[in-house]
């Protein structure tokens, strides 16, 4: 990522400060992260020989509760990504109003190039030189990029060595048998599902004749596509890496999912079926359809295309992907835009309630945990509509309103210490 990213976040905060008259005290305290750590961490590779990578955690803010945020791998990880994306965490988490701060993590490595145990190394030195400042009260790491399930499995193990006992509630998105939530993995797309259905409903759209295009059909974008599919929608088009495919009367589901189960690599790549034309994921986003739910990358909607997108709504699956340029221009032309703070937090919402039940040491069956996500969903939803038309703004300078309103007040409530 460029540096500047953070700059780019800030500035959101600066634009939504004007219009909330954010008491400039206040703002000043919530323009910088409270805290940022930097660590080297020395890995043996296979061959022997030592390699010393950088990692990073931010913690942005602890007002309204324990930092929540994930933890990425990658080649391009920086200081300036990282408190960027633990800034948007703090925004993401406040706009559903649940209890945690905003945090962000990353080491900047190719874990694709690496083996599994070198990985696995990896994570137990980064959970190590990160630990003073980790904990189930204090910030509670997630999976994000290149990292899963077994990851935290790692993390997890790392930490409840050196406490000597199990602590379940260090991390969440584990694997189920280290208490890991049911429905985690498909809370994300739940979440958008449930946002997409609120927002259909708002406008009285008939959900027979509501047609929907999906780009990314990923983990956030087929589970959303599936369920939207089984609530009636009709799903004319969808795409991951390797391209897309387009049927104005309606794909076959799931019959792509089970396609994709067996495809190499679970991509869409070489699909057949009658009356579907090949699309790219270019073509994908200018098609002539109701909603359109972007869940590939960041930067997809940009000036560039943003005049040429026919859809009446957009719900965010990915993070950032509509440019600050692009949502100006979708604005002027009467498109909705669900942000992605709001349409795709089904995931911080249910690694919430994951941390809850470790906690308790209750676990909830999987209806529990989808009603509590649709009630906390649908409400967020309804709060960010209702500021939106009040102030008549667009949905995600409402949703950043109420978010940074709700830090704003927990930080008046506390006072600056000492």
């Amino acid at each position: 990522m460029s540096g500047g990213i953070f700059d780019m976040a800030l500035k959101q905060l600066d634009d939504v400060a004007k219009k909330i008259n954010l008491d400039p005290n206040i703002h000043a305290v919530l323009r910088q992260p409270e805290r940022e750590l930097t660590v080297a961490v020395p890995v043996e590779m296979d061959d022997g020989h030592i390699e010393v990578f950088t990692g990073h955690r931010v913690q942005y803010s602890s007002v309204r509760g324990p930092c929540k945020g994930g933890i990425r791998y990658h080649q391009d990880v920086t200081l300036d990504e990282v408190k960027a994306l633990a800034a948007w965490m703090t925004w993401k988490c406040a706009v559903v109003n649940i209890p945690y701060g905003g945090a962000k993590g990353g080491v900047r490595c190719d874990p694709l190039k690496m083996s599994k145990e070198e990985v696995r190394r990896l994570t137990r030195r980064y959970t190590v030189m990160i630990m003073p400042i980790l904990g189930g009260r204090r910030d509670i790491p997630a999976p994000d990029v290149n990292t899963s399930a077994e990851t935290m499995g790692w993390m997890m193990d790392t930490i409840s060595m050196f406490e000597g006992r199990a602590v379940l509630e260090s991390v969440t998105g584990k694997p189920i048998e280290l208490g890991g939530s049911l429905g985690r993995r498909e809370a994300t797309g739940r979440g958008v599902m449930f946002i997409t259905l609120q927002l259909l409903k708002k406008m009285r759209c008939d959900l027979s004749e509501t047609t929907v295009a999906v780009q990314g059909y990923g983990n956030v974008g087929s589970v959303a596509a599936t369920l939207l599919y089984e609530k009636g929608c009709k799903i004319v088009g969808v795409s991951d890496v390797t391209g897309g495919f387009y049927n104005p009367k309606g794909l076959n589901i799931p019959k792509i999912n089970e396609y994709v189960k067996t495809s190499k690599n679970n991509l869409l790549e070489g699909y057949k079926e009658d009356g579907v034309e090949s699309v790219s994921n270019e073509e994908l986003l200018l098609l002539d359809v109701d909603v359109l739910i972007p869940a590939a990358l960041e930067n997809q909607i940009t000036e560039r295309n943003a005049l040429k997108i026919k859809a009446k709504f957009i719900a965010e699956g990915a993070n950032g992907p509509t440019t600050p340029e692009a949502d100006r221009i979708l604005e002027t032309n009467g498109v909705i835009v669900i942000p992605d703070v709001l349409a795709n937090a089904g995931g911080v919402v249910c690694s919430y309630f994951e941390w809850v039940q470790d906690i308790q040491a209750y676990f909830w069956d999987i209806n529990q945990i989808n009603e509590n996500l649709d009630k906390i969903m649908v409400k967020s939803f309804d709060e960010v509509w209702a500021v939106s038309k009040e102030r008549k703004v667009d949905m995600r300078t409402a949703a950043y309103m109420n978010a940074v309103t709700r830090v704003a007040n927990a930080l008046k409530q506390r006072g600056i210490f000492p």
